[in-house]
């Protein structure tokens, strides 16, 4: 939520370029996808296994292969997060600049 935020924020969004923005920080939005599907898959197996029979620990094979998944994404994702909050920080991004206008005229033409 708070990448979106930002992204909100800046004034690419607001001039209407928001192709640009998604082109630009697709990796991101894809794997905080991926990352919340597997957490939210693994955090609910995990619940449903250890629902009827709270005393004993179970851990199936399956739960194995998808925490290994979850915590590979995991750190994808804080890779990337961290990558597009520093690119957020562009000043280019939130002020008018020739870089802009030139991808302006390129998408009206």
């Amino acid at each position: 939520m708070i990448v979106l935020l930002m992204l909100f924020n800046t004034y690419v969004f607001q001039v209407g370029l928001v192709a640009i923005l998604l082109e630009r920080f697709r990796a991101l939005l894809m794997l905080s996808t991926l990352y919340l599907t597997f957490s939210i898959i693994l955090h609910s197996w995990l619940m449903n296994l250890r629902w009827l029979n709270t005393n004993t620990f179970i851990w199936t094979d399956g739960v194995q292969v998808l925490f290994v998944f979850h915590r590979t994404v995991s750190v994808l994702y804080y890779y990337f997060y961290k990558r597009t909050s520093e690119c957020l920080g562009d000043p280019r991004l939130y002020e008018d600049s020739p870089w802009l206008q030139e991808v302006f005229a390129q998408v009206r033409q």
